[in-house]
């Protein structure tokens, strides 16, 4: 990684279990860069800032599998989309900018894959969480709150440090 990149933490299950938090997260960087790889065994992969599990979240999502695009919007979700990340091992990378900022509300970029209809595809989310609040805390879960997290999932928080 760059050396703008100062790893926070990062986490991997022994087992399966229901979310990982990530905890006082410092606000001395300028964004932020979670990296995910396995996932959880539903379709619902997500993010929860601050321990908010209200729909104050709008999500775009586009998805393309080489032949076929896909749009969907949600304007009140329940956390940052992530895709449908499954056992086999996908990857996850969510962008989160500006998260300190206490003005504003909060956007993040994410970028998976995942099979859909038997075909894999490229999917990108993005998503506004509508809160000036900074953000010292994120939950990653399965959003409809039905299933586990895999064992053996990692989770990497990255700061961005200013260049």
């Amino acid at each position: 990684m760059p050396n703008t990149y100062e790893a926070i933490r990062t986490e991997t299950l022994a087992s399966a279990q229901a979310s990982v938090t990530f905890s006082s997260i410092p606000s001395t960087y300028t964004d932020l860069v979670l990296i995910a790889w396995g996932g959880v065994s539903g379709n619902e992969f997500g993010l929860q800032f601050n321990s908010d599990t209200g729909t104050n979240y709008g999500q775009t999502a586009l998805a393309g599998n080489g032949s076929t695009v896909t749009s969907t919007r949600n304007t009140n979700y329940n956390g940052v989309g992530l895709g449908g990340l499954s056992s086999r091992g996908a990857i996850a990378i969510a962008q989160i900018q500006n998260y300190s900022n206490s003005t504003t509300f909060k956007t993040s970029l994410t970028r998976t894959e995942q099979t859909r209809s038997g075909v894999e595809a490229v999917l990108v989310f993005v998503n506004t969480w509508r809160s000036t609040s900074a953000i010292t805390s994120i939950t990653i879960k399965d959003l409809s709150g039905s299933n586990n997290l895999t064992s053996g999932s990692t989770f990497s928080l990255y700061g961005i440090k200013a260049a």
